[in-house]
């Protein structure tokens, strides 16, 4: 007998819906249908709680083939949560370039180093693209962070390209502007995020 008619069985011997049995362990209803209909596997913790509430070892629960699937299923989730961690967390460090000076501009026949929001030097149509990289960049790492259980597919499928689209939009307009120290950084954040990309492929 596979996971989802156990499952199934052992809350109906209980005399319980979805909903009291979703209740029970602490998650939603539709992880319950999700489970019952085959359609995915519950994670490592949730498979516990089940042993624990219906008094079944995981052995009972489970056959081989399933712990494996299991946990390989958990082992990819944990790779995504620290992909989005790491770009998330590369994205929001485009924000310091707020405050640090990474950004170069003459006064007087000197160069000066001064944060983006320093740059008075600069003409404003080569600034205002300059604070909306920093921005919008800063604004994506924050939505990577936050969204990181989303699992809507169409998030699930872009998030990791718009933030290398965004990265190397950043690092060409830097390069251009001539503003070497801005381009090396979003290079390297591009060169990273491209190493994870091309490892957990």
């Amino acid at each position: 007998m596979d996971f989802q008619d156990k499952l199934k069985e052992l809350r109906k011997n209980r005399g319980l819906t979805q909903e009291e049995l979703a209740q029970a362990l602490f998650v939603s209803r539709t992880a319950i249908s999700k489970w019952e209909s085959g359609k995915g596997y519950p994670n490592i913790d949730s498979l516990k709680a089940i042993s624990k509430y219906f008094c079944v070892s995981l052995d009972d629960l489970l056959s081989t083939d399933e712990i494996i699937t299991i946990a390989e299923e958990d082992g990819k989730q944990k790779e995504r949560h620290l992909r989005n961690l790491v770009f998330g967390l590369l994205d929001c460090s485009i924000a310091m370039f707020l405050f640090l000076p990474f950004f170069g501009q003459r006064v007087d026949g000197v160069i000066q180093e001064v944060s983006v929001l320093m740059l008075t030097e600069e003409e404003i149509y080569i600034k205002i693209p300059y604070l909306i990289i920093v921005f919008s960049m800063t604004v994506w790492g924050i939505l990577m962070l936050a969204l990181q259980d989303c699992q809507v597919s169409f998030w699930l499928q872009k998030k990791d390209k718009v933030s290398l689209g965004l990265g190397a939009v950043g690092a060409l307009f830097f390069m251009v502007s001539q503003q070497p120290y801005a381009s090396a950084y979003l290079f390297l954040i591009l060169v990273i995020q491209a190493l994870m990309l091309i490892k957990w492929a």
